[in-house]
């Protein structure tokens, strides 16, 4: 029988999240669910749910490869109730479980779900974040405004990155002045690591292009990293290439360039499959 449920979310796809720490790898069964309460709370492009399940399939591939016991529901399982509460109550009915272990959701009513659930809710926080809400909150009481720049300096402080001792490295928070050239159109520009779709991607491509052909944007070409060790290529690549030449035209566009230097790792980032750290 298995002692708890423990849920992992589309954006939570870390080997080191606060649940998995918590849960044991025999006893407990992780839960994993592509629902349409999720996919279709808001019209999302299609880019984004394609690159959301086909990383949540690897992931799940990758601890039930490390010993983990997985249920995963896919958004075309006819038994889906597509939606997170749903399917946590359908497969604690079939295992008997009473109780659910969480990462704090990033979504207010992912939150509120999950503690309207009958089940016994243990949610920890989501530690991947360099500040902790207690943290922000401390900062925040000692301030008439906030401002973006002001808790960047503390973060930069707390975590050492890019600081000589008490002072910024270089000598100086910000060269936002120096970051404004324009971009010549004959700039050499690498662009981000760009990956061929494998089974599992294009399986999902196919199940995006039936279940949501009314979403705005395209969704080919469909070339993003879906698993951390592409993820981490793709940032070797932006360190290799782009980094060098990023700074000088960090904000400038060119007609017809959709990246020019950028390293394109936010999505990874958001899912997961980076750590910030």
């Amino acid at each position: 029988m298995v002692t708890r449920l423990v849920l992992v979310l589309g954006d939570q796809l870390s080997p080191g999240l606060s649940a998995l720490r918590a849960a044991h790898r025999a006893r407990d069964l992780v839960v994993m669910a592509e629902v349409m309460a999720e996919a279709s709370n808001v019209r999302h492009h299609p880019k984004k749910l394609a690159f959301t399940f086909a990383a949540m399939r690897k992931f799940a591939a990758r601890l039930a490869g490390a010993g983990w016991r997985v249920a995963y529901s896919r958004l075309d399982d006819p038994d889906n109730t597509q939606s997170i509460p749903g399917e946590l109550l359908r497969r604690a009915a079939a295992e008997g479980a009473h109780q659910v272990l969480a990462t704090e959701p990033g979504d207010w009513r992912l939150i509120a779900a999950l503690a309207d659930l009958p089940l016994t809710l243990r949610q920890l926080p989501d530690d991947r974040f360099i500040a902790s809400h207690a943290e922000f909150d401390a900062w925040a009481a000692r301030r008439k405004s906030l401002r973006m720049e002001y808790f960047y300096r503390e973060m930069r402080r707390k975590t050492g990155l890019l600081m000589e001792g008490d002072a910024p490295a270089g000598g100086k928070w910000n060269y936002d002045a120096e970051n404004r050239k324009p971009a010549a159109p004959d700039l050499f520009r690498h662009g981000p690591l760009r990956f061929d779709p494998d089974d599992i991607v294009q399986e999902v491509l196919r199940l995006v292009e039936t279940r949501f052909p009314d979403n705005f944007g395209q969704l080919r070409p469909f070339w993003f990293a879906t698993d951390a060790d592409q993820a981490e290529a793709a940032l070797a690549h932006f360190l290799a290439t782009a980094l060098p030449g990023f700074g000088d035209t960090q904000d400038a566009m060119l007609t017809g360039d959709r990246f020019l230097n950028h390293a394109f790792l936010s999505p990874y980032l958001n899912a997961g499959l980076l750590d910030p750290l």
